[in-house]
This record gives C-alpha cells, structure tokens and sequence, in this order.
C-alpha cells in the first residue's frame, strides 16, 4: 500500500512542478468568477425552505427555466457576487444524487466563523445530520442529497494556507 501511496505522491509532484506556477509568475484567469452552480432539485419549495431559511442564503429570482418548458430555474445569493442555482424538472424521472466521474462531489461555501457556528446550532437544532471537521468544516447533504461544506475560512484558503 505504501508504494502505491509513494506512486500517487511522486505524480502530484510531478504535476505540481510541471503546472503549477508561483503567484507572482501566474498568468491572470480569463474566467472574472463563478456567475452560478446548477444542481437539480424535487421540491421547490421544500429547496427553497433550506437553503433561504436553515442556511440563510437569500433566494434572489425565480423564473421559467428556457430549455425546459414548466421548469423552474431559481437562484440563491452566495455572496460576493456568486450565486447557486436550480432548477426541477416536473415530469422528468431524474436519478437521485449520485458521485460520479465528472459529477459533484460537494460545494464548499465560506462563511464567516460567527455565521458558521450559528449554522452549525441551527443544524443541530434542525435534527440535520451533519460532520464537522477540523474545527472549520461542516458536511451536510441538503434535501436531494448534495453534500456541501460550510467551511468558516476566508475565500482563497484552506485550513490555513493560500489556495488563491
């Protein structure tokens, strides 16, 4: 197992040193931000209710989803100009949530420590299973079973060092 794990950790290595450049030597993104994350929900409303009200992310809009006639696409204020969205798909046998190759393993959301020991009681309160981690990290699954992370530290780093 150990060799496996040398292996594993000589080709992060080997990656790191062939692409990842200081931030002083970085070449700005193209990209100016996330705009949105799609995922899909069942229930509108039963959405809406956890996210605006257990989170305290504020729904911001609701309107006709233009791929899918009757779909709802609704969106949530994450901060700093980001937002997550979703959308139902009534009439639609959609799978549950499920990890896979190019899927979603989980959405990370910074909030500020005070936020996210507030949250972390409302969950408690809320009887909402959760896993906390590291004294910074909370894990959740939301209605429909997406994990997310309520991570208490800033934009740009993780457990301590710059990311960004």
């Amino acid at each position: 197992m150990s060799e496996d794990l040398n292996a594993i950790e000589a080709e992060r290595a080997r990656i790191r040193d062939a692409y990842l450049a200081p931030g002083p030597d970085r070449a700005p993104s193209s990209a100016r931000g996330v705009h949105h994350v799609a995922l899909l929900s069942a229930d509108v409303e039963r959405t809406v209710r956890f996210y605006q009200e257990l989170l305290e992310f504020p729904l911001t809009e609701m309107i006709e989803n233009r791929d899918y006639k009757g779909s709802t696409h609704f969106f949530f204020d994450l901060g700093h100009g980001n937002l997550l969205a979703f959308f139902d798909f009534p009439g639609l046998d959609v799978s549950p949530y499920a990890e896979v190759l190019g899927g979603l393993h989980h959405l990370a959301i910074s909030v500020e420590p005070s936020t996210w020991r507030r949250l972390r009681d409302k969950l408690t309160a809320a009887g909402i299973p959760f896993q906390e981690e590291s004294g910074a990290s909370i894990y959740l699954r939301d209605p429909d079973g997406t994990r997310v992370e309520l991570l208490a530290d800033p934009l740009g780093e993780m457990y301590g060092s710059h990311v960004l």
